[in-house]
Protein backbone atom coordinates (compact mmCIF):
# COMPACT_ATOMS: atom_id res chain seq x y z
CA UNK A 1 0.00 0.00 0.00
CA UNK A 2 2.82 2.37 0.89
CA UNK A 3 4.60 1.61 -2.39
CA UNK A 4 1.40 2.23 -4.36
CA UNK A 5 0.89 5.52 -2.56
CA UNK A 6 4.47 6.52 -3.32
CA UNK A 7 4.04 5.86 -7.06
CA UNK A 8 0.67 7.66 -7.05
CA UNK A 9 2.22 10.79 -5.54
CA UNK A 10 4.80 10.78 -8.32
CA UNK A 11 2.17 10.54 -11.05
CA UNK A 12 1.15 13.44 -13.29
CA UNK A 13 -2.48 13.13 -12.15
CA UNK A 14 -1.55 13.67 -8.51
CA UNK A 15 0.71 16.63 -9.33
CA UNK A 16 -1.98 18.27 -11.46
CA UNK A 17 -4.65 17.73 -8.79
CA UNK A 18 -2.33 19.05 -6.05
CA UNK A 19 -1.38 22.08 -8.14
CA UNK A 20 -5.02 22.94 -8.85
CA UNK A 21 -5.95 22.49 -5.19
CA UNK A 22 -3.08 24.69 -3.95
CA UNK A 23 -3.86 27.38 -6.52
CA UNK A 24 -7.56 27.41 -5.61
CA UNK A 25 -6.78 27.44 -1.89
CA UNK A 26 -4.31 30.31 -2.31
CA UNK A 27 -6.84 32.23 -4.42
CA UNK A 28 -9.64 31.90 -1.85
CA UNK A 29 -7.30 32.57 1.07
CA UNK A 30 -5.90 35.73 -0.54
CA UNK A 31 -9.38 36.92 -1.56
CA UNK A 32 -10.61 36.43 2.00
CA UNK A 33 -7.69 38.36 3.48
CA UNK A 34 -8.11 41.24 1.01
CA UNK A 35 -11.84 41.43 1.81
CA UNK A 36 -11.15 41.37 5.54
CA UNK A 37 -8.59 44.15 5.22
CA UNK A 38 -10.95 46.16 3.02
CA UNK A 39 -13.63 46.05 5.70
CA UNK A 40 -11.08 47.03 8.34
CA UNK A 41 -9.92 49.99 6.21
CA UNK A 42 -13.52 51.15 5.70
CA UNK A 43 -14.10 50.91 9.47
CA UNK A 44 -11.02 53.02 10.21
CA UNK A 45 -12.04 55.65 7.66
CA UNK A 46 -15.55 55.89 9.10
CA UNK A 47 -14.04 56.35 12.57
CA UNK A 48 -11.78 59.11 11.27
CA UNK A 49 -8.56 57.20 12.01
CA UNK A 50 -6.59 58.90 9.23
CA UNK A 51 -2.99 60.08 9.49
CA UNK A 52 -3.23 63.28 7.43
CA UNK A 53 0.54 63.80 7.16
CA UNK A 54 1.07 60.26 5.88
CA UNK A 55 -1.93 60.62 3.56
CA UNK A 56 -0.42 63.73 1.92
CA UNK A 57 2.92 61.95 1.50
CA UNK A 58 1.26 58.92 -0.10
CA UNK A 59 -0.84 61.16 -2.37
CA UNK A 60 2.36 62.77 -3.64
CA UNK A 61 3.85 59.35 -4.21
CA UNK A 62 0.75 57.93 -5.88
CA UNK A 63 -0.03 60.91 -8.10
CA UNK A 64 3.08 62.98 -8.81
CA UNK A 65 5.64 60.16 -8.94
CA UNK A 66 3.55 58.02 -11.28
CA UNK A 67 2.51 60.84 -13.62
CA UNK A 68 5.48 60.83 -16.08
CA UNK A 69 5.33 57.10 -16.85
CA UNK A 70 1.51 57.17 -16.98
CA UNK A 71 1.40 60.05 -19.46
CA UNK A 72 4.12 58.43 -21.57
CA UNK A 73 2.24 55.13 -21.83
CA UNK A 74 -1.13 56.75 -22.60
CA UNK A 75 0.39 59.12 -25.19
CA UNK A 76 2.30 56.35 -26.95
CA UNK A 77 -0.74 54.07 -27.01
CA UNK A 78 -2.85 56.89 -28.45
CA UNK A 79 -0.21 57.52 -31.12
CA UNK A 80 -0.13 53.82 -32.05
CA UNK A 81 -3.92 53.58 -32.39
CA UNK A 82 -4.32 56.87 -34.27
CA UNK A 83 -1.47 56.09 -36.68
CA UNK A 84 -3.12 52.81 -37.69
CA UNK A 85 -6.73 53.96 -37.80
CA UNK A 86 -6.74 57.61 -38.96
CA UNK A 87 -5.43 57.09 -42.49
CA UNK A 88 -7.81 54.19 -43.17
CA UNK A 89 -10.81 56.16 -41.90
CA UNK A 90 -9.89 59.12 -44.09
CA UNK A 91 -9.65 56.79 -47.12
CA UNK A 92 -13.11 55.41 -46.35
CA UNK A 93 -14.60 58.89 -45.94
CA UNK A 94 -14.82 58.70 -42.16
CA UNK A 95 -12.28 61.39 -41.35
CA UNK A 96 -14.91 63.51 -39.57
CA UNK A 97 -15.35 60.75 -36.98
CA UNK A 98 -11.72 60.16 -36.01
CA UNK A 99 -11.77 62.69 -33.18
CA UNK A 100 -14.99 61.23 -31.78
CA UNK A 101 -13.67 57.67 -31.95
CA UNK A 102 -10.36 58.52 -30.27
CA UNK A 103 -12.03 60.61 -27.56
CA UNK A 104 -14.57 57.91 -26.69
CA UNK A 105 -11.83 55.28 -26.60
CA UNK A 106 -9.50 57.36 -24.45
CA UNK A 107 -12.10 58.72 -22.00
CA UNK A 108 -13.95 55.45 -21.48
CA UNK A 109 -11.10 52.96 -21.46
CA UNK A 110 -7.61 53.85 -22.57
CA UNK A 111 -6.74 56.57 -20.04
CA UNK A 112 -7.96 54.78 -16.93
CA UNK A 113 -6.77 51.30 -17.93
CA UNK A 114 -3.28 52.38 -19.00
CA UNK A 115 -3.00 54.64 -15.96
CA UNK A 116 -3.96 51.67 -13.79
CA UNK A 117 -1.37 49.42 -15.42
CA UNK A 118 1.35 52.05 -15.03
CA UNK A 119 0.49 52.69 -11.37
CA UNK A 120 0.41 48.96 -10.60
CA UNK A 121 3.85 48.49 -12.14
CA UNK A 122 5.41 51.49 -10.41
CA UNK A 123 3.47 52.24 -7.22
CA UNK A 124 1.65 48.99 -6.43
CA UNK A 125 4.81 46.89 -6.57
CA UNK A 126 6.58 49.49 -4.43
CA UNK A 127 3.84 49.43 -1.78
CA UNK A 128 3.84 45.64 -1.65
CA UNK A 129 7.63 45.33 -1.33
CA UNK A 130 7.76 48.09 1.29
CA UNK A 131 5.18 46.51 3.58
CA UNK A 132 6.50 42.99 2.92
CA UNK A 133 9.95 44.17 4.04
CA UNK A 134 8.40 45.62 7.18
CA UNK A 135 6.71 42.27 7.82
CA UNK A 136 9.78 40.05 7.38
CA UNK A 137 11.97 42.43 9.44
CA UNK A 138 9.32 42.38 12.24
CA UNK A 139 8.63 46.11 12.05
CA UNK A 140 4.88 45.43 11.89
CA UNK A 141 5.15 43.33 15.04
CA UNK A 142 6.89 46.26 16.70
CA UNK A 143 4.02 48.53 15.64
CA UNK A 144 1.57 46.14 17.28
CA UNK A 145 3.65 46.07 20.47
CA UNK A 146 3.37 49.87 20.59
CA UNK A 147 -0.42 49.39 20.39
CA UNK A 148 -0.68 51.14 17.03
CA UNK A 149 -3.27 49.78 14.61
CA UNK A 150 -1.28 48.66 11.51
CA UNK A 151 -4.40 48.89 9.33
CA UNK A 152 -4.92 52.55 10.22
CA UNK A 153 -1.20 53.30 10.09
CA UNK A 154 -0.22 51.42 6.90
CA UNK A 155 -3.34 50.64 4.88
CA UNK A 156 -5.62 53.66 5.23
CA UNK A 157 -3.24 56.38 3.88
CA UNK A 158 -2.21 54.20 0.93
CA UNK A 159 -5.72 53.10 -0.02
CA UNK A 160 -7.15 56.61 0.36
CA UNK A 161 -4.31 58.14 -1.65
CA UNK A 162 -5.12 55.78 -4.50
CA UNK A 163 -8.80 56.70 -4.41
CA UNK A 164 -8.02 60.43 -4.28
CA UNK A 165 -5.20 60.71 -6.81
CA UNK A 166 -6.15 58.15 -9.46
CA UNK A 167 -9.00 60.31 -10.89
CA UNK A 168 -6.65 63.29 -11.33
CA UNK A 169 -4.04 61.12 -13.02
CA UNK A 170 -6.72 59.68 -15.31
CA UNK A 171 -8.06 63.11 -16.33
CA UNK A 172 -4.59 64.43 -17.16
CA UNK A 173 -3.78 61.22 -19.04
CA UNK A 174 -7.02 61.53 -21.05
CA UNK A 175 -6.20 65.10 -22.09
CA UNK A 176 -2.68 64.08 -23.14
CA UNK A 177 -4.03 61.06 -25.03
CA UNK A 178 -6.58 63.16 -26.95
CA UNK A 179 -3.92 65.72 -27.89
CA UNK A 180 -1.52 62.97 -28.97
CA UNK A 181 -4.28 61.51 -31.16
CA UNK A 182 -4.86 64.91 -32.78
CA UNK A 183 -1.17 65.41 -33.58
CA UNK A 184 -0.85 61.86 -34.96
CA UNK A 185 -4.00 62.19 -37.10
CA UNK A 186 -2.63 65.40 -38.60
CA UNK A 187 0.78 63.86 -39.30
CA UNK A 188 -0.35 60.51 -40.74
CA UNK A 189 -3.71 61.32 -42.34
CA UNK A 190 -3.54 65.06 -42.93
CA UNK A 191 -6.64 65.60 -40.75
CA UNK A 192 -6.83 69.19 -39.54
CA UNK A 193 -6.94 69.96 -35.84
CA UNK A 194 -10.26 71.76 -36.31
CA UNK A 195 -11.88 68.71 -37.91
CA UNK A 196 -10.49 66.47 -35.15
CA UNK A 197 -11.70 68.59 -32.26
CA UNK A 198 -15.03 69.45 -33.91
CA UNK A 199 -15.90 65.74 -33.88
CA UNK A 200 -14.20 64.98 -30.54
CA UNK A 201 -17.29 65.74 -28.47
CA UNK A 202 -20.00 64.37 -30.76
CA UNK A 203 -20.23 61.00 -29.01
CA UNK A 204 -18.87 61.89 -25.58
CA UNK A 205 -21.27 62.75 -22.75
CA UNK A 206 -20.88 63.72 -19.11
CA UNK A 207 -21.86 60.15 -18.23
CA UNK A 208 -18.64 58.93 -19.86
CA UNK A 209 -16.55 61.33 -17.77
CA UNK A 210 -18.28 60.47 -14.49
CA UNK A 211 -18.05 56.73 -15.13
CA UNK A 212 -14.34 57.10 -15.92
CA UNK A 213 -13.76 59.05 -12.68
CA UNK A 214 -15.72 56.50 -10.63
CA UNK A 215 -13.78 53.71 -12.29
CA UNK A 216 -10.50 55.49 -11.42
CA UNK A 217 -11.57 55.76 -7.75
CA UNK A 218 -12.27 52.01 -7.63
CA UNK A 219 -9.05 51.18 -9.45
CA UNK A 220 -6.93 53.35 -7.15
CA UNK A 221 -8.45 51.95 -3.97
CA UNK A 222 -8.19 48.38 -5.25
CA UNK A 223 -4.52 48.73 -6.22
CA UNK A 224 -3.66 50.19 -2.81
CA UNK A 225 -5.64 47.56 -0.91
CA UNK A 226 -4.30 44.55 -2.83
CA UNK A 227 -0.69 45.77 -2.75
CA UNK A 228 -0.80 46.42 0.99
CA UNK A 229 -2.56 43.12 1.73
CA UNK A 230 -0.11 41.01 -0.27
CA UNK A 231 2.82 42.70 1.43
CA UNK A 232 1.21 42.47 4.88
CA UNK A 233 1.03 38.66 4.80
CA UNK A 234 4.53 38.09 3.37
CA UNK A 235 6.84 35.58 5.00
CA UNK A 236 10.15 33.86 4.32
CA UNK A 237 12.69 36.64 4.13
CA UNK A 238 13.85 38.17 0.84
CA UNK A 239 12.18 35.43 -1.20
CA UNK A 240 8.88 36.16 0.52
CA UNK A 241 9.18 39.86 -0.35
CA UNK A 242 9.65 38.98 -4.01
CA UNK A 243 6.69 36.58 -4.01
CA UNK A 244 4.47 39.13 -2.27
CA UNK A 245 5.38 41.80 -4.82
CA UNK A 246 4.68 39.45 -7.73
CA UNK A 247 1.35 38.41 -6.24
CA UNK A 248 0.35 42.06 -5.68
CA UNK A 249 1.06 42.98 -9.30
CA UNK A 250 -0.76 39.93 -10.74
CA UNK A 251 -3.79 40.32 -8.47
CA UNK A 252 -4.02 44.05 -9.18
CA UNK A 253 -3.95 43.48 -12.95
CA UNK A 254 -6.69 40.86 -12.69
CA UNK A 255 -8.76 43.00 -10.31
CA UNK A 256 -8.86 46.12 -12.47
CA UNK A 257 -9.74 44.09 -15.56
CA UNK A 258 -12.65 42.54 -13.64
CA UNK A 259 -13.68 46.00 -12.38
CA UNK A 260 -13.55 47.30 -15.95
CA UNK A 261 -15.80 44.50 -17.17
CA UNK A 262 -18.27 45.17 -14.34
CA UNK A 263 -18.45 48.88 -15.21
CA UNK A 264 -18.91 48.10 -18.89
CA UNK A 265 -21.78 45.72 -18.14
CA UNK A 266 -23.49 48.15 -15.75
CA UNK A 267 -23.14 51.44 -17.62
CA UNK A 268 -22.73 50.68 -21.31
CA UNK A 269 -24.78 47.53 -22.01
Amino acid sequence: MGLLQKYYKQSATYKIFTGVYETLYDFLDTLGKITENGLAVAKCILKGQIDKKELIEQCSRFGVSSLPITLSIVAMTSVIIASQVALEMVKQGGGNFIGMMMTILIVRELAVIMAGFAIISMIGSSLASEIATMRVTEQIDAIRVLKVNPIANLFVPRVLSGMIMMPFVTIIAAVVGILAGAVTSDMFAGLSYMAYFDSAWLGVYMKDLWVSILKAVCFGGTIGLISCSCGYYASGGAKGVGLATTKAVVWSFVAIVIWDMVFALIFFF
